[in-house]
């Protein structure tokens, strides 16, 4: 085995003293003592031995599973050999000798094709060889190559310890390299976990603080392992790997106690699975959350009163339920009876009464309203209003003296208004008996460790956002181990409390915009997320690059110096409406909304001054055509440019649509890059 160092020779590098490699030395003692005389990794002596002998470097991560079953594992192991890919005639194989003939034979006898040889190093393939042969030798390198002691992994699963197959229960790789994912994960604080197949290779990623972070990289076959073992904690079917499935369990790490959702679906080359941890322990009072003071009590004084609805809204993750469980907590505390409908009950509340969601048993959220109504409750926690049923059978309970708590999906406490409207309930109804609604989004907070005064001396970037958010930045982000080199850690809710008075009322009632309910809003007192987040960067909490992260540069009130042009969105259809709003708000634009031809008109006629309208051309009362022919025809809306959207594919009707004054003309259903690009383009030639 001298041509390893003959290769080192060659490519000029210098030893000390050359390393003596004798007829008995084993091959992983020869690569291992030159690389180590010359002061080299494997992997590069191993591209130095493929110039010499003029062949390929093998690429371990893209093994072919059906070349792998020509060779069988005894004749790999004998000959450190890994077959990579065939084809009809060829093989080609991984080896770290390309000098040993006898497993060029072995190997050619065996799959019955001519072998190809490229160049491997002897670890990497024999961690490669184990990887695709033994999941179990290969699991037992990740462990021992991760910085963490098996004695302080303990995982005790409820109801499920005793029901483990033996198969699983003897592979103990498995069991440990879960349960050490599964620690690492608790130990950062993660919220979730996701564990992802690519083509040839595994990737472990946790979200922590909202940010999603990879944890480790793992053989395929190896994540393939741990998710069955996530699967057979869960009681899930560890068969069935063509259907999503849904599960949880209760696990025991470290003392503490944790419920995990698990969700898995199948993807092209395995299964992926999401891990939510849920601490039940974790539910604290509103006083804990970090809420700013001026909104933490408009929100007490919201849930001080005894009947109506207040709703928290915002995106998947924005921490609504952790909210509405620190009132639902504050609330317990009085001699008043608490009934909570849940889908999954997160938390466990001592002195309330939790109701868990089954449809499988009838047990949905609007059942299970009707319900508890009749069991004399004061306060009602709806964990969700999905649909219209439950928000029709919500606002009856709110009218007939209960005080409802639920939430919603919007952007902004104002959408949540629209939302409710668009699942059927009556505006007449809805503005008495609407207490409040809490937008709420979360902000990274700056790693109280690691985190240092801004310099005088600002980058580029920090100079840009300063400008563009108008405030000076107090403290910006470092990174250091406790916050995982981020520079962040925690994270600080961000609230616009919206208060239902008489002006809101009013303007609720008599179908106003949008932009008029934001401005009731905030002459009432709800100072804007963005605001509320700007205040949080002044004072050190955070930074602008987070405030850009989760808010975007531009997002803030029209009237507080916005100059996006406005856009009007007319559809009755709420999923057409609300991806045309989403897609055209992430571009930059200040979007309004009308759910029908008549509301846009007379919106129109109270406010003209937009950039452009998107028209559906089929509604009820008022036809998009004849809005169409209406702005056409009035002084105040001639020249507004208008993108009709329609179903039909007829094409008499677009020459038509242009000859009464359409300046384009979409079909759906919308794809977001085609309909931003037609938008731009109207206002382009609208601007010439």
């Amino acid at each position: 085995m001298n041509w390893l160092i003959n290769a080192a020779d060659k490519a000029g590098w210098q030893a000390a003293s050359k390393p003596a490699i004798v007829a008995s030395t084993t091959l992983e003692s020869a690569w291992r003592a030159v690389a180590n005389a010359y002061s080299v990794s494997e992997a590069e002596l191993a591209s130095e031995v493929a110039a010499l002998f003029r062949i390929q470097l093998a690429a371990l991560d893209a093994v072919e599973p059906r070349a792998v079953k020509l060779v069988p594992e005894k004749t790999a192991r004998k000959h450190h050999v890994l077959p990579l890919r065939e084809s009809q005639n060829e093989i080609v194989v991984a080896t770290s000798d390309p000098t040993d003939y006898n497993a060029e034979q072995a190997v050619q006898f065996t799959a019955g094709r001519r072998v190809v040889l490229e160049v491997a190093p002897y670890q990497a393939l024999l961690d490669a060889i184990n990887a695709h042969y033994s999941p179990e030798r290969a699991m037992e390198g990740l462990l021992r190559s991760m910085d963490v002691t098996l004695s302080d992994v303990k995982v005790v699963e409820t109801e499920v310890a005793d029901q483990v197959a033996a198969s699983e229960a003897d592979a103990a790789p498995v069991i440990q390299l879960t349960n050490m994912v599964l620690h690492a994960a608790i130990a950062c604080n993660a919220s979730d976990i996701h564990l992802e197949p690519g083509r040839h290779q595994g990737v472990v990623r946790f979200r922590v603080d909202g940010v999603m972070r990879q944890y480790m990289q793992m053989p395929l076959i190896a994540l393939t392992r741990v998710v069955s073992r996530i699967k057979v904690i869960a009681k899930l079917d560890i068969a069935d790997r063509l259907r999503p499935q849904d599960g949880r369990t209760r696990v025991s790490i470290a003392g503490r106690t944790f419920d995990l959702r698990i969700s898995t679906v199948p993807t092209r080359e395995a299964e992926k699975a999401v891990v939510r941890i849920l601490n039940p322990d974790a539910s604290r009072s509103l006083a804990d959350l970090g809420i700013a003071d001026h909104e933490l009590a408009r929100l007490k004084y919201l849930l001080s009163f005894r009947e109506g609805v207040v709703i928290v809204t915002g995106p998947t993750g924005s921490g609504k339920t952790t909210t509405l469980y620190g009132g639902v907590r504050e609330l317990a505390a009085q001699a008043i009876n608490i009934m909570t409908v849940e889908d999954p009950v997160e938390y466990e509340l001592p002195g309330v009464t939790q109701i868990q969601i089954d449809p499988k048993r009838d047990v949905t959220f609007a059942s299970a309203l009707r319900a508890i109504l009749r069991q004399d409750p004061d306060v009602v926690f709806v964990g969700e209003i999905r649909d219209a049923e439950t928000a029709s059978v919500a606002l009856q309970a709110a009218a007939t003296g209960h005080l409802v708590l639920s939430t919603l999906h919007t952007n902004d406490a104002v959408g949540a208004i629209q939302r409710l409207i668009d699942l059927g309930l009556d505006r007449a109804a809805l503005a008495p008996a609407l207490r409040g609604v809490v937008g709420q989004r979360l902000i990274r907070r700056l790693c109280s460790v690691c985190s240092i005064e801004q310099p005088e001396q600002r980058d580029a970037g920090t100079v840009r956002l300063e400008r563009a958010f108008g405030v000076r930045q107090a403290r910006r982000a470092v990174g250091c181990k406790e916050c995982g080199e981020t520079g962040y850690r925690g994270r600080i809710p961000l609230d616009e409390v919206l208060v239902n008075s008489p002006d809101f009322q009013e303007k609720l009632t008599r179908n106003a915009a949008s932009l008029d309910l934001q401005r009731a809003a905030e002459k009432g007192g709800m100072r804007p997320i963005r605001e509320v987040a700007l205040g949080h960067v002044v004072v050190g909490d955070t930074t602008l690059d987070e405030v850009e992260r989760v808010l975007g540069e531009g997002e803030g009130p029209p009237e507080r110096g916005d100059e996006r042009p406005r856009i009007l969105v007319v559809d009755d259809d709420p999923v057409t409406r609300e991806l045309a709003v989403g897609v055209l708000k992430a571009t930059g634009f200040t979007v309004e909304q009308a759910t029908d031809g008549q509301a846009a008109l007379d919106l129109l006629a109270h406010d003209s001054r937009f950039a452009l309208v998107t028209l559906d051309l089929s509604m009820p009362r008022v036809t998009g055509l004849d809005v169409l022919r209406k702005m056409r025809a009035s002084a105040a809306t001639s020249g507004v440019p208008i993108v009709v959207l329609t179903s039909t594919d007829a094409e008499e009707m677009e020459i038509n649509l242009m000859n009464e004054g359409a300046d384009d003309y979409l079909r759906k259903p919308l794809d977001p890059a085609r309909f931003i690009a037609r938008i731009r383009a109207v206002l382009r030639r609208a601007a010439n």
